[in-house]
C-alpha cells in the first residue's frame, strides 16, 4: 500500500483527489494539507511514501517546502522518526502549463517528479506508484523545457559539485548517460549486457556519489556536468 499526502491549498481539489485515490486499491491517503508549513509538519509526523503537492500553495516559497521535505537534514524531525536509513517521503509536484519552468528549480530541490495539472487520472496514478517505487517522472511534454532551463541557465556549481562527476566510475558514467536518456532500468541491462539488479546498484551508487536524492536529480546533474549535451 502506498500512502500519500495531499498538499493543496484548494479544498474541493483536496476532495476530488482524495475521491480518485481512494478509488485504487493500492494507494490510500494518509492526510491532506493546505499550506507548505503544514506540508512539512505532516511529512514528519506522517512518513507518507509520496506527497503530491500542488504548485499553488502559496503561503511559502514552494521551493523551500520540497527542499524541507525531501532533504531529512533539514528536517530534524524526519530524520528522528525515520532513522538514519529511513526512506524520505517522495514529492510529486502538480503544476499548470504556465509554470513549466519552475521545474528546474523544483527538481534540484528534491523533488522526484513533475506533473502537468491537465494530466488523466491514470497519468496522476501511475505517476505516484513511479514516484514510490524510487524511479522519476516528468510529464514528456516537459522534458525539452526542462534541458531548454539547464542550457540557458547552468549554475556555477553544479548540482553534485565540481568534483561529482570525477567520482563516477566509466560504468557509472555509462548508466548516467543512459539514465539522463530516459531508459528504464530493464532497458539499460538489456542495452549495456549487465543484470538489472546491476543496474539499480549502479544508480544507487552514482546518487550518493552526486549527492542526488532522486534518480530526476541524476539527470538534471547529467546535463549540468557536461556529460550529456541537449540536442541542438
Amino acid at each position: 500500500m502506498t500512502s500519500v499526502l495531499i498538499v493543496n491549498d484548494q479544498s474541493l481539489q483536496r476532495l476530488g483527489l482524495r475521491m480518485l485515490l481512494a478509488a485504487e486499491p493500492d494507494l490510500t491517503v494518509v492526510g491532506e494539507a493546505a499550506t507548505g508549513a503544514d506540508a512539512v509538519r505532516l511529512s514528519a509526523e506522517l512518513r507518507p511514501d509520496v506527497v503530491l503537492l500542488d504548485s499553488g500553495v502559496a503561503d511559502t516559497d514552494g521551493i523551500a517546502t520540497i527542499r524541507r521535505i525531501a532533504h531529512p537534514s533539514l528536517l530534524p524531525l524526519v530524520s528522528e522518526l525515520t532513522g538514519a536509513g529511513g526512506q524520505r517521503p517522495r514529492v510529486l509536484v502538480l503544476t499548470p502549463a504556465s509554470r513549466e519552468r519552475s521545474a528546474y528549480a523544483a527538481l534540484r530541490a528534491g523533488a522526484a517528479g513533475f506533473l502537468l495539472q491537465d494530466a488523466t487520472p491514470d497519468e496522476l496514478t501511475a505517476a505516484i506508484r513511479i514516484v514510490a517505487a524510487g524511479d522519476a517522472v516528468i510529464t514528456p511534454g516537459l522534458t525539452r523545457t526542462l534541458i531548454e532551463t539547464v542550457r540557458q541557465q547552468r549554475p556555477v556549481r553544479p548540482l553534485g559539485g565540481e568534483a561529482g562527476l570525477g567520482t563516477l566510475t566509466g560504468r557509472e558514467r555509462d548508466v548516467l548517460t543512459a539514465v539522463a536518456s530516459g531508459w528504464s532500468n530493464a532497458e539499460i541491462a538489456e542495452r549495456l549486457s549487465i543484470a538489472p539488479t546491476t543496474v539499480k546498484t549502479h544508480v544507487s551508487n552514482i546518487l550518493a556519489k552526486i549527492g542526488a536524492h532522486a534518480r530526476v536529480q541524476a539527470v538534471v546533474f547529467a546535463y549540468e556536468s557536461g556529460l550529456v549535451r541537449p540536442a541542438a
